[in-house]
């Protein structure tokens, strides 16, 4: 009796029916019928006195109100029949889903779709959801509260990872081509005010520039809550795209604490659209990953330098890795880090194979300030030497208290290397957790079993990686370190 002027006077008239005991109706759909609060009393009296028959109920489109779904929510708990439930546009607010909770948490294992769109829950109402769907012996396969496209959108994502939008804080479609229409169904989804993502994984999506322009429009839209994008391995963001995101990152409601761009050819140009952006709006962005683009260039570390000095820039992990730093690069990288450096708690500058002599002074000297408070440093590929090693350690040794992880991996060190490694671990204010030396052409660890030995060293460390290096008989000395009572490796 969809779309007619029943009212309640209507409903009324109707329920005469409803209660007779030869009434054997399973389907009623009452959409956009002027019902009200009392039209809402009237029908769910009726269906009370005869429950045992009724699967599906539409009541959309009717202004019910809180009140009305209070009335219907006792037809929750009791029927033992109904499956679908649908409300939409039915002025529904915080107090409604309230009440629809609480009656499907006492009697949860009938519905199996509820239909809340175009009402407005609130953030209290999506916690009840929330929590409603969290309940064991709660059958709801369908699930519809944002608007018509979001909820589509929502349905995408559901087949996808298979578990709700409510329950999720993260969203990580990596690997996936989405294509245009995927892509136009998350950003439906991104809009809506009652997306509260944190997290969003597109790595490896082909994501193309005029899909990074829907995408950030949405985001622009609906900004606050994000705190992680992941756009790695797209390498066809371009200019444009590129563009769009810095748009994104100068709204200052916009509160990105992790930006991962991760091989996505960023050229020189694109590093200072990016940065600038990023100056804009510094203040809460902790972790950058441009590692694998290899074409920033000197320009584009001079931008990222200007980025980093900023002292509302508050960066704590920032990863390089295969961008092919010079030691022309490296020294503005260092001397930027050097006029503000007591944020940064993670650099990785991996298989950048030219740093050379004056690229290892460099850090050497950044390594060696007392502001510097350096938690992880990895340096794997990156041709260092017996000699840098000893211009690395010798800036270790000075200020020695705050690194907790040390990569140095696929690096020629060798045997006079490692003992330079050695001295720092004697430095009782050491506290390295994880050494890896995988590839170092070390042949002979004595140096440093009796370095771990003697000292508090291996009260702390927990991790040390020798792998494929010829260490031959020095290898017994090593199972002597794990017999050790202070022995922590794992």
């Amino acid at each position: 009796m969809n779309n007619n002027n029943l009212q309640d006077l209507g409903v009324k008239l109707l329920c005469t029916g409803l209660k007779d005991i030869n009434c054997k109706l399973e389907i009623l759909s009452l959409k956009n019928n002027c019902i009200t609060e009392g039209g809402c009393h009237v029908l769910a009296a009726a269906l009370n006195s005869n429950p045992s028959n009724l699967t599906e109920l539409d009541l959309s489109r009717n202004q019910i109100g809180d009140s009305g779904v209070t009335e219907i929510s006792s037809l929750l708990r009791n029927s033992q029949t109904l499956q679908i439930l649908r409300l939409s546009d039915c002025s529904i607010s915080e107090e409604g889903y309230k009440a629809l909770s609480s009656a499907l948490r006492s009697n949860p294992s009938h519905l199996i779709e509820l239909d809340l769109t175009g009402n407005d829950p609130g953030e209290s109402g999506v916690k009840q959801l929330s929590d409603l769907l969290q309940d064991p012996n709660c059958q709801l396969k369908t699930l519809r509260f944002l608007g018509p496209a979001a909820d589509e959108g929502c349905q995408y994502v559901t087949g996808i990872v298979g578990k709700n939008l409510l329950l999720l804080r993260e969203l990580d479609l990596s690997g996936r081509k989405l294509g245009d229409t995927g892509v136009n169904q998350i950003s439906a989804l991104l809009q809506d005010k009652h997306c509260t993502l944190n997290t969003l994984n597109l790595w490896r999506c082909s994501i193309t520039e005029k899909q990074c322009l829907i995408l950030t429009s949405a985001l622009k839209s609906n900004p606050s809550h994000l705190r992680e994008l992941n756009l790695s391995g797209n390498k066809l963001l371009g200019d444009s795209g590129v563009k769009h995101l810095s748009d994104l990152l100068m709204n200052t409601q916009f509160k990105l604490e992790k930006l991962d761009l991760c091989g996505c050819s960023i050229t020189e140009k694109q590093c200072l659209i990016l940065t600038s952006a990023l100056k804009s709006n510094p203040s809460h962005l902790r972790e950058l990953n441009l590692s694998r683009n290899k074409l920033l260039g000197d320009s584009g570390v001079k931008h990222l330098s200007d980025l980093l000095m900023n002292t509302q820039f508050k960066l704590e992990k920032l990863d390089l890795c295969g961008c092919s730093i010079t030691e022309k690069q490296c020294l503005i990288l260092t001397s930027a880090l050097k006029s503000n450096p007591s944020h940064l708690r993670e650099l990785n500058l991996s298989r950048n194979e030219l740093l050379g002599d004056s690229g290892v002074k460099h850090l050497s000297d950044l390594l060696m300030n007392t502001q510097f408070k350096l938690e992880k440093l990895d340096l794997c590929g990156c041709s260092i030497t017996e000699k840098q090693c000893l211009i690395l350690t010798s800036a270790l040794k000075s200020n020695p208290s705050h690194l907790r992880e040390l990569n140095l991996s696929w690096n020629q060190i060798k045997n006079p290397g490692l003992n330079h490694l050695c001295d720092v671990l004697k430095d009782s204010r050491c506290k390295l957790e994880r050494l890896r030396l995988h590839v170092c052409d070390i042949t002979d660890v004595s140096s440093l079993t009796q370095s771990l030995t003697n000292t508090k060293a291996l009260q702390f460390l927990k991790e040390l990686d020798l792998s494929d290096n010829e260490i031959g008989d020095s290898n017994q000395k090593l199972i002597d370190v794990l017999r050790d009572s202070n022995c922590e490796l794992m």
